[in-house]
């Protein structure tokens, strides 16, 4: 997958936030999938091969920081931002220490900074894509060296 396509998968019990941040990101040329049940994640990242994910700390049916273990531990390389009404240190560094690319606090009055956050984070996979590319690039240059 090459990150051209930009799709984000947003994960957050208050359908409001999804469509927001969905209609804000939209104008921003990302694409967003919107899930209130986080019992699904794992599914719908397969089934969208999402690359990146807005995840809620705080959800009635989970616990955020769970989530994103359990993403993490699905594929490591997914990447992952927080948002959260929760505003404490704790729910910070939590996020941080399971892997999250960044944390944001709700309402998003300014969506910049968070689509800054997700550009670094498209530019990141971009990295690695490319890098598995010129692995395989390098391999199969290799082959024919050594035939």
């Amino acid at each position: 997958m090459h990150s051209t396509e930009r799709v984000i998968l947003h994960v957050d019990d208050d359908r409001l936030m999804t469509e927001i941040v969905r209609e804000r990101l939209d104008a921003h040329g990302y694409r967003v999938i919107p899930i209130n049940d986080p019992s699904s994640i794992i599914d719908v990242l397969v089934r969208n091969n999402c690359r990146v994910v807005l995840l809620d700390v705080q959800m009635p049916q989970a616990n955020g920081l769970e989530v994103l273990s359990q993403i993490k531990q699905y594929d490591g390389g997914v990447l992952v931002i927080m948002l959260t009404g929760l505003v404490s240190m704790t729910s910070v560094l939590e996020s941080m220490r399971r892997g999250a690319e960044a944390c944001f606090f709700k309402p998003l009055n300014d969506v910049e900074p968070l689509v800054q956050s997700l550009d670094a984070a498209f530019q990141k996979i971009d990295h690695w894509w490319n890098t598995l590319q010129d692995l395989t690039s390098r391999r199969r240059d290799e082959k024919l060296i050594a035939h």
